[in-house]
């Protein structure tokens, strides 16, 4: 495991690999540095059957296989188009936009080769509308590769999306790329079987794209050196809260989280809980999560995951029932209101936490059944992470719930966990 500050060389089967070349403080690697650092540019050549054998799961949050996603577009009938999802719309993750200003041309570089692979001569690389750097930098490699002629006739460019948590989800962004609204689609068909502009299309985040270029590299032996066999590979996991070092870090899976927030120079003072996973994640007590391996399959045990890479660290000192609350009403806000589990269902529950952090009453029970009734039933995933999250919630910090209904708090409240696109 290793930071953003460690060692460059990506040509053995350690690490750093997706953070090889960058050094705190540097800026972003040019073209000539990027190859440099990680060797002369891959063929596309057999990259799906490589990355099938990799094992290689998208990186942002659903962990779909994605040597079988590549293969599906590249079975479509019509000419396919790849979109490099960018636009990371949660708070607590920042690792999409790392890789996008201090890594593009690696990004770049396999946003090209997957579409290659598959046939696409058109790639469409999205960005937070909202985030000026990465802006900046994706601008600027992409007219670096066109001058050099880097992208084996793939044309690529730069699309600006809106901030908003729902915004990466990948049907919400094509709707986006075809001028629409950042709604999901819960209906078929896919983006893989018809996408932007009604061809089949590739979405994948642009971690997941930045694996497969060095994948085209080393091979799929090289990748599964790091992780375990179920879950190969390394990981980019964004820390905050209350950690010494808050920032990106790359990890091989099945690392225990308690060598990564070693990593990030450990916690600061008394923890009061671990968020895993994000906003679409579980609260874990400490005592718990430190002795986790950062693996799905593990997690899962715990009704947690791995998710968007999140590791968010909440002091002693901040009373988690009212944290979890300010996140219910954000979840609520940014529902695509498009049905009545999230519309109704999301702002329910988050009223009744909110009156439990305030202590107007028991509404527990009342809650338990709105998440049992919402599970499952939405449009899109948006319900279903915002139910996980409050359950573990309600687990995890039912003693400071007791404490609210006597009125009484053991933490301070008001702001901690970030709600707008401020960086940890």
């Amino acid at each position: 495991m290793t930071s953003a500050a460690a060692r460059e060389s990506p040509l053995d089967y350690g690490l750093p690999r997706l953070l090889a070349g960058l050094r705190p403080g540097s800026g972003p690697l040019d073209l000539d540095t990027h190859l440099a650092v990680h060797g002369r540019p891959p063929s596309p050549r057999g990259l799906i059957e490589l990355v099938s054998e990799s094992g290689l799961r998208g990186r942002g949050g659903a962990g779909f296989p994605a040597g079988r996603k590549l293969d599906a577009v590249a079975s479509a009938r019509r000419r396919p188009i790849v979109v490099a999802n960018g636009a990371e719309g949660e708070p607590v993750s920042f690792k999409d936009k790392m890789l996008l200003h201090r890594a593009p041309h690696l990004v770049l570089e396999g946003t090209a080769l997957a579409a290659a692979a598959i046939g696409a001569r058109e790639a469409i690389v999205t960005v937070d509308g909202a985030a000026r750097e990465e802006i900046e930098t994706v601008s600027w490699a992409l007219d670096q590769r066109r001058a050099r002629r880097a992208d084996r006739g793939v044309r690529m460019r730069l699309a600006l999306a809106p901030s908003g948590f729902v915004t990466g989800e990948e049907t919400a962004l094509v709707n986006v790329l075809e001028g629409g609204p950042a709604k999901p689609r819960f209906t078929p068909p896919r983006p893989f079987e018809r996408g932007v502009r009604g061809a089949p299309t590739l979405v994948q985040n642009v971690e997941t794209l930045a694996h497969m270029a060095l994948i085209a590299r080393h091979g799929p032996e090289w990748f599964r050196a790091l992780g375990t066999p179920d879950e190969p590979g390394s990981a980019l996991f964004t820390v905050s809260g209350a950690i010494a070092r808050p920032g990106v870090y790359e990890a091989a899976l099945g690392t225990p989280l308690a060598t990564v927030l070693e990593q990030a120079g450990d916690v600061r003072g008394t923890p009061g809980a671990f968020l895993l996973g994000g906003y679409f994640g579980s609260w874990v007590d400490p005592e718990t999560a430190r002795g986790l391996p950062l693996l799905d399959s593990e997690l899962a045990a715990v009704g947690a995951s791995l998710g968007a890479g999140a590791i968010v660290v909440l002091p002693a000192a901040a009373c988690g029932l009212d944290q979890t609350a300010r996140v219910a009403r954000y979840l609520a806000d940014e529902s695509a209101g498009q049905c009545g589990p999230c519309v109704r269902g999301i702002d329910a529950v988050a009223g009744a936490l909110e009156a439990l952090a305030d202590g107007l009453g028991d509404s527990r029970a009342q809650t338990a059944r709105w998440l049992e009734q919402i599970r499952g039933r939405g449009a899109c995933r948006h319900p279903d992470g915002a139910v996980r999250f409050a359950e573990s919630a309600l687990t995890v910090f039912r003693e400071e719930v007791h404490l609210h209904l006597q009125n009484r708090c053991s933490g301070r409240r008001g702001e901690f966990l970030p709600t707008g696109r401020s960086a940890p």
